[in-house]
């Protein structure tokens, strides 16, 4: 039985599916949102937990007093081996942000919080939401997307890819799917659901 009246609701989904947009708008109608990435940025930060472990670990990725992404990934294309061991030193940091979120939530007896966390079901972080929520688009526009940003290739997105779980996967597994084709539709959904788990 949980012993919270908090609902932990998992936001998830591949590359290009519009996950960082629809956490906007669950946090625009008022719902606390915890992000993997914002959280990993702010332990690679100046004072970020992470400083310390990379400049032992990987003096080179060290820039500014801060961990610098472009660095890691030379040190990933170097050797993919590394990417384990980055993997390692940062996901407990991040596991412990997301805890002491989630706790904080609690404590004020926040009705419902979102985590949004990319490779929730690939990492197996379901078990430890109330509902997931999947968003999706076709894989064309999933493409088109990606591909628009600065930063990525065709064969980058193939790499991204290969990790993930695939779009109809996630589908089966969710308890809400957001499809984010058009903003209007999406919205219409986000708001269906916190109305649906705030009357739970």
């Amino acid at each position: 039985m949980k012993k919270s009246s908090t609902i932990i609701l998992g936001l998830t989904g591949s590359i290009g599916m519009g996950k960082t947009t629809t956490a906007k708008m669950f946090a625009k109608y008022g719902i606390p949102v915890w992000e993997a990435d914002t959280s990993v940025h702010k332990l690679y930060s100046k004072e970020g937990e992470a400083v310390e472990l990379f400049k032992e670990k990987f003096p080179s990725s060290i820039v500014n007093n801060e961990v610098n992404r472009a660095e890691l990934k030379k040190l990933i294309n170097d050797d993919e081996r590394n990417l384990k061991t980055i993997e390692t030193l940062i996901h407990p940091l991040v596991s412990n942000d997301r805890k002491r979120f989630v706790k904080a939530a609690e404590k004020k007896n926040i009705p419902l919080i979102v985590l949004d966390i990319p490779l929730l079901f690939e990492k197996g972080h379901e078990k430890s939401v109330d509902y997931i929520v999947v968003v999706s688009v076709t894989k064309e526009t999933q493409r088109k997307r990606v591909l628009k940003r600065n930063t990525m290739t065709p064969e980058m997105v193939e790499k991204i890819l290969k990790i993930q779980m695939s779009d109809a996967e996630k589908r089966q597994k969710a308890d809400f799917v957001i499809v984010t084709d058009t903003l209007k539709q999406a919205e219409i959904k986000v708001l269906e659901i916190i109305t649906k788990l705030k009357d739970i």
